[in-house]
């Protein structure tokens, strides 16, 4: 989960959001080096008083100037491409999850099985234990094994909402009336925290997603209990 002053990512708890933390760094360290070349270009203008006659009218610099951006924008392309189609693969699913946004509250069935469903309300504050986390913790956690395939399919009951979990680099619109889908997959277990990112009223900050990566086995364990 997030944590004070962090400006990078959250730790990744997928193989998706691997791929969209190295794609970012690959677009940042192109960034980077523009940056530096134009910067080193508008100081150097500023302070010599140096002209060079082949640059004020010169067919080959400008050939350069127009192909060379061309190219790096083929170089970030080419990955977003990739990556866009990885975020909406569709592979065979060893488990359904069924995610329903309400006003404002989750709701989820395992389609898988038969009446397994559930609301997720949040904790309120003032009853928090210890070493639970304020507006993020709820009384249902949706529990899911770990390297196991998994379906999420995402609507809504009454307005838009969004089903957002950063360190699973999933983010999906929760649409009255339409069924999103999208694939999950833990490659490690965890609690990973996530919340509504989608305005949809007042209470649009405290309607927050908990999810808990387990063994297969435990899970097995888990649904047996309902």
């Amino acid at each position: 989960m997030a944590t004070w002053a962090q400006i990078g990512f959250q730790n990744s708890a997928s193989p998706l959001m691997e791929q969209l933390i190295f794609f970012h760094d690959h677009a940042l360290l192109i960034l980077i080096l523009i940056t530096t070349l134009v910067g080193y270009f508008m100081v150097s203008l500023m302070t010599n008083k140096f002209v060079n006659r082949y640059l004020l009218d010169g067919q080959m610099i400008e050939i350069i100037w127009t192909v060379l951006p061309a190219v790096i924008l083929i170089i970030l392309a080419l990955p977003s491409l990739r990556l866009l189609y990885l975020i909406d693969e569709t592979t065979e699913p060893n488990l359904t999850l069924k995610t329903v946004g309400h006003q404002w509250y989750w709701s989820y069935e395992y389609s898988d099985f038969n009446d397994i469903e559930f609301d997720s309300y949040m904790i309120p504050t003032n009853s928090l234990e210890a070493m639970e986390f304020r507006l993020l913790e709820v009384d249902n956690r949706v529990v899911l094994p770990y390297l196991t395939q998994i379906r999420l399919l995402v609507t809504a009951a009454d307005v838009i909402h969004s089903w957002t979990i950063p360190s699973l680099g999933i983010k999906a619109d929760a649409v009255p009336g339409r069924l999103n889908q999208l694939n999950m997959f833990f490659n490690r277990p965890g609690i990973f925290y996530g919340q509504c990112s989608e305005i949809c009223g007042a209470n649009h900050s405290f309607m927050p997603i908990s999810v808990e990566a387990v063994n297969p086995l435990d899970f097995l364990t888990w649904i047996k209990t309902f």
